[in-house]
């Protein structure tokens, strides 16, 4: 297998297109075949229409399946648009089934049940399991393509399995173990196979502690389990305990992306809108019910200001510094708002770590705002020449940025409490949130002061 680098990229990727233009059917597939998958992925999204017809007519449904394979969802639609019916369903047939089920889940169900009534009834029958567990879980990701062997069987007839089945096989670094029932009962990994002498026993050098995970299990849960473990894939079981499928460390990295990008959507208020390919009318819909709510809150806002008009009547140099309050407030609890939507995301925070990470953040706060009150005392002081306005301002920061550090770290909590995604007490809210603290903290301060100004 070749894989391309800064330096010979261009030249391959040249010779193999000349070679596709001029129709060498033998020698493109023998230079283009050759390549990582992933720069085969690259080089046909380079392609126009005509040129990916004869990519169509010059590689097998099998070969081209794993192309497939590594497309984003809506150029797999586009591309399938543009594949005979016969070779759509034939590689469909010979790609695994759970890069099927994705693509299908994506789809309405008349489509998907079309497609799978011309599958091969076996293949097809694969992808329906995996389609009818709830979405997100174990289940739902889970590959059937593994080998499953006997405590009874011996070394060399493994071997033997593995040199017929391993090329259909996702992975054959575990082969896992199971009964005459189905059920998990150990897992052999290929060192231990491949070491252990001919005539020796499964049973013999099979660990019997077994780490799975059940089938309604859900896929984040799945993917820090086998982080934690280091697995390369983890067995999927029923709750009766016999194996279903197994979760691939490569579908764990496709899972950790897929929440990585949720928990930006959400933290953003740009839920399902955060992906470069959706179109701005779809953008707008998902963004627009989070800024109209936000925009309610800067109602909040402004009403707050209006309650305190009299103060900025007699000392309209007080308005100059609202920007600054609500900036710094919105900023600072942001931060801890990312701190504790990481710790809950990776399972740091736990419940008997809950108050010293409180503690953290409100001492953090607590040495921010002590830090801020001391920088904008001194050029405030300087700037306008008023020590009272400055004590104002900075005394305002200071309980400002300390209050809102706590708010940034424990709304996460609470909605993580209610069994709702903490990720969800997006950065505009909170920022709203202490906004609106922030400007109650400096009016207040600055009222109470008012005969001093």
């Amino acid at each position: 297998m070749v894989r391309l680098d800064s330096t010979n990229r261009a030249q391959y990727e040249k010779e193999i297109l000349d070679l596709l233009e001029n129709e060498e059917l033998t020698l493109f597939r023998e230079r283009f075949l050759e390549l990582h998958r992933t720069d085969q992925v690259e080089i046909f999204l380079k392609l126009d229409q005509f040129n990916r017809q004869r990519v169509y007519a010059y590689l097998s449904p099998a070969d081209f399946g794993e192309i497939f394979e590594g497309l984003e969802f809506d150029i797999q639609e586009e591309i399938a648009s543009e594949l005979d019916e016969r070779y759509f369903t034939s590689m469909f047939d010979k790609m695994f089934a759970d890069d099927v089920a994705m693509f299908l889940s994506r789809l309405d169900d008349v489509e998907a049940n079309a497609i799978l009534e011309q599958m091969e009834a076996e293949e097809a029958q694969e992808v329906r399991e995996l389609l009818s567990y709830t979405p997100k879980t174990a289940g739902a990701v889970m590959t059937k393509e593994f080998i499953s062997i006997s405590s009874m069987d011996v070394a060399a007839t493994v071997i033997e399995k593995l040199r017929e089945q391993g090329p259909d096989a996702e992975t054959i670094y575990y082969l896992y173990v199971v009964d005459k029932l189905g059920k998990l009962v150990g897992v052999l990994s290929l060192r231990d196979l491949i070491t252990a002498p001919a005539n020796e026993k499964v049973e013999a050098v099979m660990s019997t502690r077994v780490v799975s995970v059940p089938v309604e299990m859900g896929q984040e849960e799945v993917a820090k389990m086998i982080k934690k473990y280091d697995f390369l894939a983890a067995p999927v079981v029923s709750s009766q305990g016999r194996l279903l499928g197994i979760v691939t460390v490569d579908d764990v990295m496709d899972i950790l992306e897929e929440e990585a990008t949720e928990d930006l959507g959400e933290i953003s208020a740009a839920k399902g809108a955060t992906d470069v390919n959706v179109s701005a009318i779809t953008a707008a819909k998902k963004r627009s019910p989070w800024i109209i709510m936000l925009m309610f809150f800067g109602l909040i806002t402004a009403e707050v200001i209006g309650q305190f008009e009299d103060t900025l009547e007699k000392i309209v140099l007080l308005a100059a510094f609202i920007p600054l309050i609500m900036d710094s407030a919105g900023n600072t609890g942001t931060q801890s708002l990312a701190v504790a939507v990481r710790g809950l995301a990776l399972g740091t925070i736990k419940k008997g770590t809950i108050a010293k990470m409180i503690r953290r953040e409100f001492g953090t706060g607590i040495m921010l705002g002590l830090i801020c009150m001391l920088v904008l005392s001194i050029t405030v002081t300087i700037m306008h020449q008023h020590l009272v306005l400055a004590l104002i301002v900075g005394f305002s920061i200071f309980c400002t940025l300390s209050i809102a550090t706590v708010i940034g770290s424990t709304v996460p909590l609470i909605i993580n409490k209610l069994k709702l995604d903490p990720a969800i007490a997006s950065g505009p809210f909170i920022t709203t949130v202490n906004d609106i603290l922030g400007l109650l903290i400096y009016f207040s301060i600055a009222t109470a002061l008012l005969q001093y100004l």
